[in-house]
Order: structure tokens, then C-alpha cells, then sequence
């Protein structure tokens, strides 16, 4: 399918299969789908049923509720009873960890159901490297094979549509052990699922790979194209950068990732990932989708003008966010594959007043080419969220934003909190209902601290540290 702008400039996707998820058909030549998640406890009903609703009326034609327990999954289907009941007929999905069993209750009541190999049948990861034989290591693959055979019968029968989501923020020690943290690990521990799926012959699979860092996103989703390529694969891609953020930063990044494969002609549905109402992720979602085309051409054309190891990008526009999105969705792949480390921005129409060179930089940051402001990894908050999120964003913001370089991963739980902020310097992570535990890089420091004063502790832990490094 092509994607064409009201200038006639077109993009060519990659050609995938159609998978149906309810009333929605993704990849072929339909359209490029956008789709959020609820933030809501998926066990108050109501609660759920507004929020989709909302996400619905924003323009969202997916949606994705997080499924933690067998209650929650049960819940599910009281939550569609009420949102069909309104009226609305989106699908769906899901978002299963840790519980095979979760995932086949939710598979009854759902359009979708996400499951995710780094926890499907893999324990828990600790970090810690595990030594497998050849043989070992088949034995594994095997009960993944176990396990996963009565989930896919359950799908087939229920006509229920599966989305396998890789999160390099939560891969299997096995798999750490054996491929290390790299883009080729998050491959292999989609394509294990993948294998499966393809000899049951069972076809209604969609595949994401996400990280919060934009060039290992980028590169881990292209390796997977060129694996399925090899093996005769053409499921359908989800994109999204987990973890993104909010406000600017949170735009940028997801911008910078998502559209520089968006521009190559990859991906079917997209997500953006911030850390804000829901709702508010499907307007900037479907600018990307609107801007790829656009974006392609003048990355092309903005290649051939590289001098210095400077990207040069020029502009009108008279909105912030659309610079901002161009801007980004332009550089992304010429910053990722380095192309050019310097970035210079014009934007011809007076009427947007901006620093550019701030803008510049953002987008620098976001390609994990030049740090000069504090870096925040933070998830967008769901069901499973075990503290005020946006609230705590802003008042560690306020008290951090002076520290350049920085990292710092505030994160809603555990599911991909500490691998997630792996180079993060220091994390704020959901450790049960309103207690937080901190962490100084993947070490756990302070453990189950009342929410109120997490925030206050973790200054405080940054302020240690660095008077310690000082010192030495």
C-alpha cells in the first residue's frame, strides 16, 4: 500500500499480511492504524469504559487494557459489554505478563491479547547471566513450545488475534545470558514465538518491538524485518517507543523513532507512547502517520545536502508541534544511522517564535547523539500504575532539570521498570500501591518507601552519589 500527502508525494510500505483484531484490520493495504492504552484499573468498570471511550472519540481505533490477573482478564468482558452498550465497537486487547493462564482467560473476552516473551514462560529476570548448554538451551524452546500451543488453540477458536511485544526493558535472562542487551537478543526473542506461530500455521499475529531508546528501537525493528525476510514472514508491525516521556521531549522522541521507520515503509499500527491522558497520544499518532511521506521525501533530499557532518533541515511551519514532529520524523533515520552528528534547523514563517537550536538539540538528545539537558525516561502509566505518574513527573522535573547528562527512569511498576532504565543513572519505580523503591543504574537501593516521600529520597540519593563521586 502506498501512503499519499495532499502533494501527491507517496511512500510504499512493506508489504504485510492482513491480520483482523475485531472490526480493524491492520497491515495489506489498509490504512495505518493508531491505537493507545488505558491508564484506569482494569477492574473498575466504569472508570475503563469512560476512558476508552474517550481515547475512541480522539480518533483511536485500537485499544489496549492491562490484564494482570485472572479478575482483570475476567473484568474484560464486563468492560466490552459497557463499551458496546455505548455504542463504540472498537477492539480490545489485552496486555498480558508473567500468566500464560491470564492470557488464555483474557483470549475469551478480547479481540486481542499482547503476551510478552521476555515473561510468557521465561521466570522473572533477575539479571544474572545463565550458562545453557545447546541441548539445555533446546529445552527451553520447547516449553515455550508447551505452553504457548494451548494459548494459540484458545485464539484460533475465539478468533482471537495475538500481539507478541518484545520490550527490551524486560528480555529473559536466558536470552541476556546467550545474546547479550542487543538489538539481535530482542530479535531472536520475538522470532522464538514467531517460529511457532508459523509452523501451527496460526496467522493472526502482530509483532512490536519497543525500547526507550530510539536507535536500539529503530535498528532492533529492522533486523527483525530482515529475519522474517529470511524465514518467509510478512506479519504486521506495531511501532512504538516505550517510555517516551511527555511534553516536548515525549513527542520528539517518538517522532525520531517511529518515523524514521515510518519513512523506510515499515509498520501498520502505531502507538505514541507519553506520559498524559491517553487521549491525548492519538492526535500526535496520527500526524506521524500524516507526515511520512512528507518527511521521506525531504529526508532524501536533505541527505544529499550533508556537509561537515551537519543535517540541514528548513521549514514553514506555523505550529510548534508540527516543527517539532517534522523536524524529527525527518532526522530520524540520517541521526540514527549517523549520517551526520550536527543539526541545523531554519523555519521560514515568522509568525512561530522558537529556539531552534533548543529544537536541534532535543532531537540530538533523542538520537543519542548529544546530551545537554537531564534525561527522563518515564512510562505513560496504565492499569498496573501503582502511583500518581504525572503528578510525580512533574515535582522530580522541577527539582532535576538542572542537572545535564542525567538519566533518570521514572517508572509505574516493575514489568519493564529496571530493564527499561537500564542506562539510566538513577530510577523511581512502582513497587506496590503507593510504595516506591529507587534505584542508582539497575541496583535496587531503597526499597518499598511511602510514595510521599520518594521523590524527596530520591534527591537525595542523586545528592549522595554525587558528593561521593566528588570525593573520590
Amino acid at each position: 500500500m502506498a501512503i499519499t500527502t495532499t502533494d501527491n508525494t507517496t511512500l510504499r510500505r512493506r508489504p504485510t499480511h492482513p491480520v483482523k483484531v475485531g472490526k480493524v484490520v491492520m497491515g495489506g493495504d489498509n490504512p495505518i492504524r493508531v491505537q493507545s492504552m488505558n491508564t484506569t484499573p482494569t477492574l473498575d468498570t466504569e472508570a475503563s469504559v469512560q476512558q476508552i471511550l474517550r481515547i475512541v472519540q480522539a480518533g483511536g481505533e485500537l485499544v489496549r487494557l492491562t490484564t494482570q490477573g485472572t479478575r482483570e482478564a475476567e473484568n474484560m468482558r464486563l468492560i466490552s459489554q459497557g463499551v458496546r452498550e455505548a455504542g463504540c465497537d472498537v477492539p480490545l486487547v489485552a496486555d498480558v505478563h508473567f500468566n500464560p493462564h491470564v492470557a488464555e482467560v483474557a483470549a475469551l473476552y478480547c479481540e486481542g491479547v499482547r503476551i510478552n516473551p521476555g515473561n510468557y514462560v521465561d521466570a522473572a529476570r533477575q539479571f544474572k547471566h545463565l550458562e545453557y548448554t545447546d541441548e539445555a538451551y533446546q529445552e527451553e524452546l520447547k516449553k515455550i513450545e508447551q505452553r504457548l500451543l494451548p494459548f494459540l488453540q484458545i485464539c484460533r477458536e475465539h478468533d482471537t488475534a495475538i500481539r507478541i511485544g518484545v520490550n527490551h526493558g524486560s528480555l529473559s535472562d536466558r536470552i541476556m545470558s546467550r545474546y547479550g542487551d542487543t538489538p539481535e537478543g530482542i530479535v531472536e526473542s520475538c522470532m522464538e514465538f514467531l517460529r511457532i506461530c508459523k509452523r501451527e500455521n496460526f496467522t493472526q499475529v502482530v509483532i512490536s518491538i519497543k525500547a526507550s531508546n530510539t536507535v536500539v528501537m529503530v535498528q532492533s525493528v529492522r533486523l527483525l524485518v530482515e529475519a522474517m525476510d529470511r524465514e518467509g514472514m510478512d506479519f504486521p508491525l506495531h511501532l512504538g517507543v516505550t517510555e517516551a516521556g511527555e511534553g516536548e521531549d515525549g513527542r520528539i522522541k517518538s517522532a525520531l523513532g517511529i518515523g524514521a521507520l515510518l519513512t523506510e515503509g515499515i509498520g501498520d499500527t502505531i502507538r505514541v507512547s507519553l506520559s498524559e491522558e491517553p487521549e491525548c497520544e492519538i492526535p500526535v499518532a496520527r500526524k506521524l502517520v500524516q507526515y511520512a511521506a512528507e518527511c521521506a521525501a525531504l529526508r532524501r533530499e536533505a541527505e544529499k545536502q550533508i556537509a561537515d557532518d551537519t543535517l540541514t533541515l528548513t521549514f514553514s511551519e506555523a505550529n510548534l508541534e508540527d516543527l517539532q514532529l517534522k523536524a524529527a520524523m525527518t532526522a530520524g533515520a540520517l541521526l540514527i544511522d549517523r549520517k551526520a552528528h550536527k543539526l541545523t534547523i531554519h523555519n521560514t514563517d515568522s509568525t512561530l517564535s522558537t529556539d531552534l537550536t533548543d529544537l536541534a538539540d532535543s532531537i540530538l538528545q533523542a538520537a543519542r547523539i548529544k546530551f545537554t539537558k537531564t534525561e527522563y525516561i518515564s512510562c505513560p502509566g496504565c492499569g498496573r500504575t501503582l502511583y500518581d505518574l504525572q503528578g510525580t513527573i512533574a515535582r522530580i522535573k522541577e527539582a532535576t532539570t538542572h542537572l545535564k547528562g542525567l538519566k533518570i527512569g521514572i517508572m509505574g511498576c516493575i514489568v519493564n521498570g529496571p530493564g527499561e532504565m537500564a542506562d539510566a543513572d538513577f530510577g523511581y519505580v512502582g513497587a506496590a500501591r503507593g510504595k516506591v523503591s529507587l534505584y542508582r543504574g539497575k541496583e535496587c537501593i531503597r526499597k518499598n518507601i511511602p510514595e510521599e516521600e520518594a521523590v524527596e529520597q530520591l534527591l537525595d540519593l542523586i545528592n549522595s552519589s554525587s558528593e561521593n563521586n566528588s570525593s573520590k
